[in-house]
């Protein structure tokens, strides 16, 4: 059975760069045309898979820093969101303010 560890993670590594490759969108390719570097996985086994995962693709640094947010914010962290609830709060207290010296 450990005979067959290398060539299943060798399989196992070609499958993940293909797939990772195919999903990456054209403007997040490195050096080459998406379509050249499908090929080079596919045809060289170790070497084209590794070279995918080094110098394919632009991958986020991995900084101290939290990563910047661009997509969609639950609401209890969004500070606008959380910013509105507050004007409508005080709005609302503003209005039962003046009906209550009516």
């Amino acid at each position: 059975m450990l005979r067959y560890l290398p060539f299943l993670l060798i399989l196992a590594l070609t499958i993940y760069t293909f797939i990772d490759c195919l999903n990456t969108p054209e403007a997040e390719v490195k050096h080459l045309p998406k379509v050249v570097w499908v090929i080079i996985i596919l045809l060289f086994s170790i070497v084209g898979p590794v070279a995918w995962v080094f110098a394919g693709k632009d991958r986020a640094a991995s900084g101290g820093g939290r990563a910047r947010r661009t997509q969609w914010v639950a609401p209890d962290d969004n500070p606008e969101f959380l910013k509105s609830l507050r004007e409508e709060q005080e709005k609302k207290d503003q209005d039962d303010r003046d009906k209550d010296k009516d």
